[in-house]
C-alpha cells in the first residue's frame, strides 16, 4: 500500500479534469440531439456577475496546471486561452493534464512546507505547499468543475451526480 505523498495527492488534480471532460462531452451531445448552437452552452453563466462555462474551464485547467509548478518553486507553462468550441475545451483540458503530469515526484515529494506567496488581487498570499494545494487548489477546482456541471444542468443537460465523477 502506498503512502500519501505530495506527489499523489496532486495527482487528484487531473482526475478532476478528466470528470470535467466528462461532464462536456454529455453537454456537447446534449446540445447535438437538442439541435443547440454549442455556442449558447458555452456563454451560458449561472448569474449576470458569473464567468460562463467556457471560462469556468479555462480557469479549473489553469488551477490544475499551476499547482504542481507552484509547490514545486518552478515555472509554470504559460498559456492563457479560453476555448471557443467544446474541441478546444477538450485540447486545453488535455494540455493542462500533461503539464500537470510533468511535475517529477522527485520535485513535489517533501515541499509540504515549501512556503511562498502570491499574488491575489490587490495583496500577496502566503501558502505552504500543502496549504495551496488543499485550502486552494483542489477547493478552487471542484468549484469550477462544480459551476460548469450546474450552468449545464441549468440549461437542460441530464447530468446526474455520477457523471461528477466522471460516470464512472
Amino acid at each position: 500500500m502506498s503512502q500519501l505523498s505530495m506527489y499523489n495527492a496532486v495527482d487528484a488534480l487531473p482526475r478532476l479534469l478528466s470528470n470535467l471532460e466528462h461532464i462536456l462531452k454529455k453537454g456537447e451531445a446534449n446540445a447535438k440531439d437538442r439541435e443547440i448552437d454549442q455556442q449558447v452552452f458555452l456563454n451560458a453563466r449561472l448569474a449576470p456577475d458569473m464567468h460562463p462555462l467556457k471560462k469556468q474551464v479555462q480557469i479549473a485547467a489553469e488551477l490544475v496546471k499551476n499547482a504542481p509548478y507552484r509547490i514545486a518553486g518552478i515555472e509554470a507553462p504559460n498559456y492563457d486561452t479560453t476555448p471557443e468550441t467544446f474541441e478546444e475545451a477538450y485540447e486545453l483540458i488535455t494540455r493542462a493534464k500533461k503539464d500537470c503530469k510533468a511535475v517529477s515526484e522527485a520535485d513535489l515529494n517533501g515541499k509540504e512546507g515549501r512556503k511562498f506567496s502570491l499574488k491575489m488581487g490587490p495583496r500577496d498570499v502566503d501558502f505552504t505547499g500543502i496549504t495551496y494545494l488543499s485550502g486552494f487548489s483542489l477547493p478552487n477546482v471542484h468549484f469550477h468543475v462544480t459551476t460548469a456541471y450546474n450552468i449545464l444542468r441549468h440549461n437542460g443537460v441530464p447530468l446526474g451526480k455520477f457523471d461528477y465523477f466522471g460516470g464512472s
